[in-house]
């Protein structure tokens, strides 16, 4: 049984047996090639979300109507990318166990890999959708193949061809693009093609991973981010896309790459506190028995 953590995100403090949805935290960010800090990420989301109504008028419904879990943040190996990855990998596992839907704050994107490694031993078949500013598919980042630039890269090697579907990209290596063009779904720039996939993966019932890199944002209204790409989405874009996705059948999820440090006004952390809520909520209205 998992404990409870002392600080929890705003309306997460059912018990973890009750809970349909369980949050935990991965502070790891080693592999950051430009502006470290998202390690601090979690801990800022739960510390800023009591700023937050824990209703959604975007979706007319309250945190408070579900049963969700925070367990806090894992304490993590930050010499060994892959020490940390196979925590990362376990509390997944132990969650998915326990017939619960696990949600990762991350941290830098490569904490991803850890989790989806354990949903897709769970899930057979599953399918990968992505949202990012960077294609994150080199095969190697100067020499690492654990990095942050090459995490959809090692998902690749998991669920293979066709299964990953990438929107808001706008930054990568031509090499990567051509690799997409080959492996994945790309869709640059925005949200384009998102509902017609939504369509066709609620139409087969298979499982899917949401990871949302909160750099798929424009940072006119995220800077608070280790590599800002301008160019990026809207909020209520986000959204959007966020309540169009959680129709299919999302089996795991996370948020990443919030470095609270780098936007001094707080504005980054604040919006990505609201995106959470928005995420528990839109993915939690898809449990049995619950109702508007």
């Amino acid at each position: 049984m998992i404990s409870p953590n002392v600080e929890t995100f705003i309306g997460c403090d059912s018990s973890y047996r009750a809970a349909d949805i369980v949050l935990y935290g991965a502070p790891f960010d080693s592999t950051t090639s430009y502006r470290p800090g998202a390690r601090f990420g979690p801990s800022a989301i739960r510390h800023e979300s009591f700023g937050l109504e824990t209703y959604s008028p975007y979706q007319n419904a309250d945190l408070t109507d579900f049963d969700i879990f925070d367990s806090g943040d894992l304490e993590l190996c930050f010499g060994s990318s892959e020490a940390a990855l196979a925590d990362i990998e376990a509390r997944a596992a132990e969650i998915l166990h326990d017939g619960k839907l696990p949600l990762l704050l991350g941290g830098e994107h490569l904490v991803t890999l850890g989790a989806v490694r354990a949903v897709a031993e769970k899930y057979p078949g599953l399918h990968i959708i992505h949202f990012d500013a960077h294609a994150d598919l080199r095969d190697d980042y100067l020499g690492a193949k654990l990095s942050h630039a090459c995490v959809l890269r090692r998902c690749h090697e998991i669920v293979g061809d066709g299964r990953i579907h990438q929107f808001c990209i706008r930054s990568g290596e031509r090499a990567e693009f051509e690799f997409a063009a080959q492996h994945t779904e790309m869709h640059k720039f925005d949200f384009t093609g998102l509902a017609a996939l939504t369509e066709q993966l609620c139409a087969t019932k298979e499982p899917v991973y949401l990871t949302i890199d909160l750099d798929c944002l424009d940072p006119s209204c995220f800077p608070g981010t280790g590599t800002p790409e301008a160019g990026g989405v809207s909020f209520l874009q986000l959204l959007d896309a966020i309540r169009t996705v959680s129709k299919a059948n999302i089996v795991g999820a996370d948020l990443n790459e919030l470095a609270p440090m780098l936007d001094i006004s707080g504005v980054s952390t604040a919006t990505a506190c609201k995106v959470l809520r928005e995420l528990l909520i839109a993915l939690d209205k898809g449990w049995p028995g619950f109702q508007v």
